[in-house]
């Protein structure tokens, strides 16, 4: 087929650029929705969190054979790994075929440890270990939140051979952090006799939270109108040049040799909160070779209707660098928003975390007969 009859996530794809789905359910996998997402709009992969079980398993009745199977003496956490493992396996056998193809390029699902563990290492580490035993497929990545303590439990499961998704990146610096942990465990993995091929990992930057909070702060200073919306597609664009400086050279062509493949830039929250925005905004204006797009399936939507497929990201950096000097002029301070975004996603995915397990347990005791 050519170029011109391509859908628009088509194109993206004959640009280097993969499509995950951010969302995941019981209902979609069974019943036929997430195929047809892989048939129709070129999805190769998946990603969950705690705000998409909670809309998955706290509606319907998807899940109420499997809760009153379950032994009702359970706690309420482990009645929800139970769930959610089960989802993730039936979503990641539905993505294998994906995976096989691409030799384990694409066709992962993702799996978020938990968000209340974010601030601790060990027990971070052991949990994603753990959660690769239960789930038990070759094309899962385990979320593990990129707080400067789970940098080395980063670094420490993927010199276990196990595959990464790096989520909660926000500034430069952090993302400069990730990349060095993945690459450290690289090292590690090889230098212990372990297969670097069988090793995937994505560094998950979140988007569109960025031009928010720094929006909000503009608005407090006053003026500089400018300015907004700029500095998340700038701060991604300098982002992916940092990756194409990292996963070159001789360090990394050793890697290489040996099998390794490059941690991707995976672009997340991309759908757009400001509706005086492009709603595609966060998708044309992120395209590049070797990078993933995580959507909601509205953004997907949106896209095969109105996208412009065009390899941007490496195009404007000196503009880039530009957004940035003129944000700091302007008074807004680059470091405090992105540590203020990735504290607050902490807290934002914990308090998530703790209301999906409430919504489970008012389902669980909805089931008891009276």
């Amino acid at each position: 087929m050519s170029a011109e009859n391509l859908s628009p996530l088509r194109l993206l794809s004959s640009l280097g650029q993969s499509v995950w789905i951010d969302f995941l359910s019981r209902e979609s996998t069974r019943g036929g929705h997430l195929q047809s997402l892989l048939d129709e709009d070129a999805v190769v992969g998946a990603t969950s969190n705690p705000t998409i079980f909670q809309k998955a398993m706290a509606s319907g009745d998807a899940y109420e054979e499997q809760l009153r199977e379950l032994d009702g003496q359970l706690a309420i956490r482990d009645v929800f790994w139970a769930l959610a493992e089960q989802d993730i396996r039936d979503a990641c056998d539905l993505f294998r075929p994906v995976w096989d193809a691409g030799a384990g390029r694409d066709g992962y699902v993702s799996l978020e440890v938990d968000p209340g563990l974010a601030y601790d290492t060990l027990a971070t580490f052991r949990e994603a270990m753990r959660i690769h035993d239960a789930v038990d497929r070759r094309n899962l990545m385990v979320k593990i939140p990129a707080t400067k303590p789970g940098l080395a439990a980063i670094e420490d499961v993927i010199a276990k051979g196990k595959s990464i998704n790096v989520t909660l990146i926000f500034s430069l610096r952090r993302y400069a952090e990730v990349a060095e942990s993945y690459l450290r465990g690289i090292e590690r993995l090889i230098a212990g006799g372990g297969d670097p091929r069988k090793v995937a990992s994505v560094a998950s930057f979140f988007v569109s939270r960025i031009d928010t909070e720094a929006d909000r702060r503009l608005d407090e200073i006053g003026g500089h109108d400018q300015l907004k919306g700029k500095l998340a597609v700038a701060n991604a664009k300098l982002a992916y040049s940092h990756y194409l400086g990292a996963f070159a050279g001789p360090r990394w062509e050793y890697l290489a040799s040996k099998g390794a493949s490059p941690q991707r830039v995976l672009w997340a929250s991309t759908s757009v909160k400001n509706p005086d925005y492009p709603d595609t905004l966060y998708v044309d204006e992120l395209i590049g070779t070797d990078t993933v797009n995580t959507m909601p399936e509205e953004t997907i939507v949106d896209y095969q209707d109105h996208g412009r497929p065009e390899a941007r990201l490496e195009s404007g950096l000196a503009a880039a660098k530009g957004v940035f000097e003129d944000l700091a002029k302007a008074g807004v301070d680059y470091a405090d928003v992105t540590d203020t975004l990735e504290r607050e996603g902490v807290e934002k995915f914990s308090e998530a975390f703790e209301k999906l397990l409430g919504a489970l347990n008012e389902k669980r005791k909805s089931l008891i007969p009276a």
